[in-house]
C-alpha cells in the first residue's frame, strides 16, 4: 500500500512538471492596442514616404546617416525609429545588443549622456548584418543644452560604431552643432483618410462597430494624433452604439452649449454675471486649458470684433496659459480672461 502511494505521488510530480511549461509559453491576450498596431516594419510606415526611402536603401547596403526626426506627436517618428531597428537586427539578442533606446524626457541630464549613452557608444560590435549599433533618443528636445553640447562630441568620437535616432516634436530646441550632424526628416501630420483607413482597420481586426462620423470627431478631437485616437478608441470598445456626443463627452470637450453661454454672458455689463459664470465652471469641474482652446476658436471667428481687439485677447489668453503652467489659480485666471473679453466686447 506505501509503494503505490508513493508511485502515485511521483506520478503527480511528473505530471506537474510536465504541463508546468504551457503557462510559461501563452503570450499575453490583453496588450495596449498601441502596441499592438505599431508598424513592425518599414513597409508599415504610412505617409512618410521620405523616411521610408532613406530606410530601405540602408536596409538594402546603403550608409546609415545619424538622423533627426521631427514633427508633431503621434504621427509615427518612435514607430519609424524601432520598427526600422527591428528589420535591421531581427532577432530579439540581437536587437538588445545593438539598440539603445531612452526617453530623453525622464533621462536628459548631462550624467546619463556621460555615463548609459557612452558606455553603449563604447562596446565594440561584429560585422554580422551590421557594423552599428543605434542610439534611438526619444524627446531630445527635452535634454538639457549642458546634455545635448555633451552629445555633439559623443557623435563625432563614436561616428564608426554607433548611429542617432534624434526624435523630437520642436526642431527650434535642438542645438544647430547637434542638427547639422543628422539627416533632418519632418514627420508629416497624417491626413484625415489615411488615420481612418487606419482606426477602421482596428476596428474591423478587434470586431468593433463604429461610424465614419464618430471616428471623424475622435481624428478631429485627437488634433491628428493618430497614437491618441487608438488609445481612446480601445477604451471606446466597450461600449455599443458609439456617437460624437459620447466621444466629446469622454475626450473632455466642453459642450458648445456652455461656451456660448459663457461668450453671450461676457456681452453683459454685469460683472456679477462673471463672477457666477466663472464659479459653476468651476463647480462643473471643466479645466481651463480646454476651456480657453474653445473659447479661442470661437472668438476666431467672431465678426463682431475687430482683429485689434482679438489680439489683445489672445495675447491675454497667452499670458493666461503661461500662469497655469506655473501653477496658478484656475479660479482668478479664468476670471481675468472673461473680464478682458467682457471689456472688449462692450468697448
Amino acid at each position: 500500500m506505501l509503494k503505490s502511494e508513493m508511485n502515485n505521488f511521483f506520478s503527480a510530480v511528473v505530471r506537474e512538471k510536465k504541463e508546468a511549461p504551457k503557462s510559461t509559453t501563452d503570450e499575453p491576450k490583453h496588450i495596449p492596442w498601441v502596441e499592438k498596431y505599431r508598424p513592425k516594419n518599414v513597409d508599415d510606415l504610412v505617409y512618410q514616404n521620405e523616411v521610408v526611402a532613406v530606410f530601405k536603401k540602408v536596409l538594402s547596403g546603403s550608409d546609415l546617416p545619424n538622423m533627426l526626426l521631427y514633427g508633431p506627436p503621434g504621427t509615427g517618428k518612435t514607430s519609424a525609429a524601432v520598427a526600422f531597428c527591428r528589420q535591421l537586427f531581427p532577432s530579439h539578442e540581437l536587437y538588445r545588443d545593438r539598440v539603445l533606446e531612452l526617453n530623453a524626457s525622464d533621462e536628459r541630464g548631462i550624467q546619463v549622456v556621460r555615463t548609459r549613452i557612452k558606455d553603449f557608444a563604447h562596446r565594440a560590435v561584429s560585422k554580422a548584418r551590421s557594423p552599428f549599433k543605434i542610439v534611438i533618443l526619444d524627446e531630445a528636445d527635452a535634454m538639457t543644452s549642458a546634455a545635448q553640447a555633451a552629445m555633439r562630441r559623443i557623435i563625432e568620437k563614436y561616428s564608426k560604431t554607433t548611429r542617432f535616432f534624434l526624435i523630437c516634436n520642436y526642431i527650434s530646441r535642438i542645438i544647430d552643432p547637434l542638427t547639422s550632424r543628422c539627416a533632418k526628416f519632418r514627420f508629416k501630420p497624417l491626413p484625415v483618410e489615411s488615420q481612418l483607413e487606419r482606426l477602421f482597420y482596428i476596428c474591423k481586426n478587434e470586431n468593433m462597430e463604429i461610424n465614419e462620423a464618430a471616428l471623424t470627431t475622435l481624428i478631429t478631437l485627437c488634433e491628428g494624433d493618430l497614437r491618441r485616437s487608438i488609445t481612446y478608441l480601445q477604451s471606446l470598445s466597450c461600449r455599443e452604439n458609439v456617437t460624437s456626443e459620447f466621444i466629446s463627452t469622454m475626450t473632455g470637450q466642453i459642450d458648445e452649449k456652455v461656451v456660448n453661454q459663457l461668450l453671450l454672458t461676457c456681452h453683459s455689463k454685469d460683472t456679477d454675471r462673471i463672477v457666477d459664470a466663472v464659479e459653476s465652471i468651476c463647480r462643473a469641474g471643466y479645466a481651463s486649458r480646454p476651456l480657453i482652446d474653445q473659447i479661442y476658436e470661437q472668438l476666431l471667428d467672431d465678426d463682431s470684433l475687430k482683429d485689434i481687439q482679438k489680439c489683445a485677447i489672445f495675447e491675454k489668453m497667452a499670458v493666461i496659459e503661461a500662469r497655469l503652467l506655473d501653477g496658478a489659480d484656475e479660479y482668478i485666471q479664468m476670471m481675468d480672461l472673461l473680464f478682458c473679453i467682457q471689456s472688449h466686447f462692450n468697448h
